[in-house]
């Protein structure tokens, strides 16, 4: 099992790596490009959509043909990808590598969530979930110090170059690593038809459209600060790129210690009422944020302190929300993570260019995004109700073999 999460923890690695690392960088973008903020925040978005597409697309077919082969066939083209980003010379052709960037490294996403459900149930994959959340949460911690040190050093084809060697890394872990999790016997066959029939089955599930949208419109509520953060450091803040990076890592560790502490809570507390309450949080200090931006009272201290809490609650938020939303559809765990994924995408795309829309100066399109998300995510829970009992009942099911 440990090697198993190891290589599963090393390909998700890569996807966080491929949005943070490249983010001190944005002001040097728009230089060297020639655009304005959101014309480089459209390569974030592109990313997103690649992520979507591959999401709703690998994962039903890992459902159909296994994990392995299509999970080592996207980190292989992630590889690629990454080494012809660092040699393009257009905005362009920027945003087109980055979509394929983002559709290969899917890969490693949608089927590592598969292959959790695969091999276990309940708690224990609750914690699996925060376990993995833990591991990927390293990314944000070292990837903006990269970002921000090969931004001064070698510029940012540099980054490029460096997420070539990790994804290559990623790849070599799964080909190692990596057992086939689904036997033929649990395969579903039948083609297209099949396959759109288990989406259609995964989508009437009303609980697990609930727990999909609360764990999806948080993530979008972070693509909606890692968009803007760039900005908000170096320009609203005054800091400087270094600085800037800094301030983002220690967020980020913020966040990795929460997700050490949520995956000990597992057990201890129910996972609806950790979601419950890392939601709470999230509004709460959004809404804050938004008010004072809006106040023209920012300060380092002030914004520090909430962003941090703020990502304590989205931690909490995102392992839980997963864990019950995939709780509900055992049965087709492939395209069960795909919907997820692919939402989660559509919706961070979605959120990541509005927040350059006031331009580079102002924070509070950001924190309008984020604090938006949170109240949405929070409201998602209706979808769930009257169905906890089943959702524990699904959970509570004898676990299937480990690998």
């Amino acid at each position: 099992m440990f090697r198993l999460i190891a290589a599963l923890g090393l390909l998700a690695f890569v996807t966080p790596l491929a949005t943070d690392m490249y983010l001190p960088a944005f002001p040097h973008l728009m230089d060297e490009l020639h655009s304005g903020a959101s014309g480089i925040q459209l390569t974030l978005t592109a990313f997103l959509l690649g992520m979507g597409l591959g999401q709703l697309i690998l994962g039903p077919l890992s459902d159909r043909f296994g994990r392995r082969v299509p999970l080592l066939a996207g980190a292989a083209a992630m590889v690629a990808a990454s080494a012809a980003c660092a040699t393009l010379s257009s905005l362009g052709t920027l945003i087109v590598l980055r979509f394929v960037q983002g559709f290969s490294g899917s890969a490693g996403v949608v089927i590592g969530r598969a292959v959790i459900t695969d091999v276990t149930r309940g708690d224990r994959a609750a914690k699996l979930f925060g376990t993995l959340m833990t591991l990927t949460g390293i990314a944000p911690i070292i990837a903006p110090i990269i970002g921000g040190t090969l931004t001064e050093s070698t510029g940012w084809r540099g980054i490029f170059w460096v997420l070539t060697g990790a994804s290559a890394l990623a790849l070599l872990g799964a080909t190692l690593f990596l057992p086939e999790s689904l036997p033929s016997d649990r395969r579903h066959t039948g083609g297209p038809q099949a396959t759109l029939r288990a989406l259609r089955g995964v989508l009437a599930d009303r609980a697990y459209l609930g727990y999909t949208l609360s764990f999806c419109l948080a993530f979008a509520m972070l693509f909606s600060y890692i968009a803007g953060s760039a900005f908000l450091f170096q320009k609203v803040l005054g800091l400087s790129v270094g600085h800037g990076s800094l301030a983002f890592a220690t967020i980020g560790i913020v966040g990795t210690l929460a997700s050490m502490t949520g995956t000990k809570l597992v057990g201890r507390f129910s996972p609806n009422g950790l979601l419950r309450t890392g939601l709470y949080v999230m509004l709460a200090c959004t809404a804050t944020l938004c008010t004072v931006a809006l106040a023209g009272r920012l300060s380092l201290t002030l914004t520090m302190v909430l962003l941090c809490l703020v990502f304590i609650g989205m931690r909490l938020v995102t392992a839980n929300a997963g864990a019950l939303a995939m709780a509900r559809v055992p049965h087709a765990s492939g395209s069960g993570s795909a919907v997820l994924g692919t939402l989660q995408s559509a919706l961070s795309a979605f959120a990541a260019p509005l927040v350059g829309l006031g331009g580079e100066h102002t924070a509070v399109p950001m924190f309008i995004s984020m604090t938006l998300c949170a109240a949405l995510a929070l409201l998602s829970l209706l979808l769930t109700r009257g169905t906890t009992a089943a959702a524990a009942t699904a959970g509570a099911q004898s676990e299937p073999a480990r690998v």
